[in-house]
């Protein structure tokens, strides 16, 4: 008798340390707001502003890397929409978000968009005393000031993947498919903001690559 096992392929994310360099140009990025973008997102955070990628230092020293990785480790996403074939990829919205206490991100994804990403700035909270307090003493959930992934595996069940927001994930990035449904929880007993930055990677269809 042979035995093997099957593991059907699926799609996961990458997570990325930042190095000084890479951070002191995101903070660059953030000193000159471009507008207010409250009125495009799903979120409870009052203050989220347009920046732009300063001589698209980000989009050539991070992003174009983190395509290829992710392309090499999953797969690139974009070959299943026909355009993607003739247009290359951009950087369509780039935000900063200053998040309050009990201000949240509730469930949901990044539409007209391939892949999404998330830079944390600053973290003045520890998920450990935020677990201490009374709100969070009645679950056993370690929702409280996290960020969550929601995904359904292969039999439709849902799962998720937690980062327990400390002041270690500094200078942390995720970079994920648009699609993966995300939530952001509150965080509670601290008048500092969290700050995070977001962007979107779709396909530019004014220009051609052939």
């Amino acid at each position: 008798m042979n035995i093997n096992s099957i593991r059907p392929r699926n799609i996961g994310w990458l997570e990325i340390k930042l190095n000084d360099e890479e951070m002191k140009h995101l903070w660059y990025c953030c000193e000159d707001h471009r507008g207010n973008k409250k009125p495009d997102l799903a979120g409870n955070i009052t203050n989220s502003q347009d920046i732009e990628d300063k001589d698209n230092w980000f989009w050539n020293n991070v992003l174009l890397n983190c395509l290829e990785s992710y392309a090499e480790d999953f797969g690139n996403i974009g070959e299943s929409y026909p355009t993607s074939l003739a247009h290359p990829y951009y950087l369509g919205s780039f935000w900063v978000n200053y998040q309050k206490q009990t201000e949240f991100n509730p469930l949901h994804k990044h539409t007209n968009a391939i892949y999404s990403f998330v830079v944390w700035m600053k973290i003045p909270t520890k998920f450990e005393d935020q677990k201490k307090l009374n709100i969070a003493s009645d679950t056993n959930s370690d929702s409280i000031s996290n960020f969550h992934f929601n995904y359904l595996d292969i039999l439709g069940n849902s799962r998720g993947y937690f980062y327990k927001m400390s002041p270690d994930k500094e200078g942390t990035m995720l970079f994920f498919p648009a699609h993966l449904h995300h939530q952001v929880y509150p965080f509670y007993n601290c008048k500092e903001d969290r700050i995070s930055i977001s962007g979107n990677i779709a396909i530019d269809t004014s220009r051609t690559t052939i």
